[in-house]
């Protein structure tokens, strides 16, 4: 029995039953108990694993993000309410999109992590990447023949989280490939995009004014709003020498201490 399950790659049941043999606690347990958690303990592998798998192919940029850790206030830009019900990821399923906009520092970046590790964990997909990056892939497969198979997958991701989004500005070439994969998700997936520049901006970074046109038509109409405020830098506020100053004064110490001696080394070799 053992090595059938083994066979039948049931690594849950085995566990439980292993446990099961091992533990009086299980001995007064009717059979129909001990194998419905037999059962729950092999649907909760299963679902840990798809999971992980799940959470390793997003490539989220910040992997330790989650809607717990982000900070919410009226002066950041974000209450409470807002990330509940964007944490629910309703506007996913129903194929809007997300503009998350704001100055350097503002968290633009860990609130998208956090929202698609919170995707992930409601079983949705996700892809993850910088705006660059995508389009490097994008213009790199056309050469080595994986083009139309990335076009495919990234189609069918139900988010696509693009981040530093119009950091540089797009030349004609690489806007007309990302007009393209705009155009291939266009109401059948949602994307969120992460950018310092205010949507009204984005058209003047974008070098040629009619896909300009284009892009935005497929991304405005269809997207909230996340617009965070940079009354401070949230790396700043989260450093560890914001935490505990002694190890700024400990580190200035040991930095003198290692020029001291180095000067010391030099006059003596002089």
């Amino acid at each position: 029995m053992l090595e059938q399950l083994r066979e039948l790659k049931l690594a849950g049941i085995l566990e439980g039953l292993h446990e099961q043999r091992t533990s009086s606690r299980y001995a007064e347990l009717p059979f129909e108990d001990r194998l419905a958690l037999l059962i729950d303990r092999e649907v909760m592998r299963r679902n840990n694993q798809r999971l992980q798998r799940r959470l390793k192919n997003a490539t989220i940029r910040q992997s330790s993000a989650s809607l717990d850790a982000v900070k919410v206030s009226s002066e950041r830009g974000l209450s409470k309410q807002q990330l509940l019900e964007l944490g629910t990821c309703q506007w996913i399923r129903s194929r809007l999109s997300l503009i998350v906009s704001g100055p350097t520092g503002a968290g633009k970046s860990f609130l998208a992590s956090a929202l698609a590790d919170q995707a992930c964990r409601l079983s949705l997909t996700v892809s993850y990447a910088r705006a660059s990056d995508l389009i490097a892939e994008l213009l790199l497969s056309k050469n080595d023949g994986s083009f139309r198979a990335l076009r495919k997958r990234l189609s069918k991701v139900d988010l696509l989280v693009v981040d530093d989004f119009l950091r540089d500005p797009l030349i004609a070439p690489h806007s007309r490939e990302f007009l393209d994969l705009i155009d291939d998700r266009y109401r059948s997936g949602s994307c969120l995009f992460v950018s310092q520049l205010a949507v009204a901006d984005w058209h003047r970074h974008i070098a040629d004014p009619t896909i300009a046109d284009a892009i935005l038509d497929r991304i405005v109409h269809d997207s909230l709003r996340v617009e965070l405020s940079g009354i401070d830098s949230m790396r700043k506020l989260t450093s560890p020498l914001q935490a505990d100053p002694k190890i700024h004064v400990a580190s200035l110490r040991g930095h003198n201490r290692n020029i001291k001696e180095k000067d010391n080394s030099l006059d003596t070799k002089t």
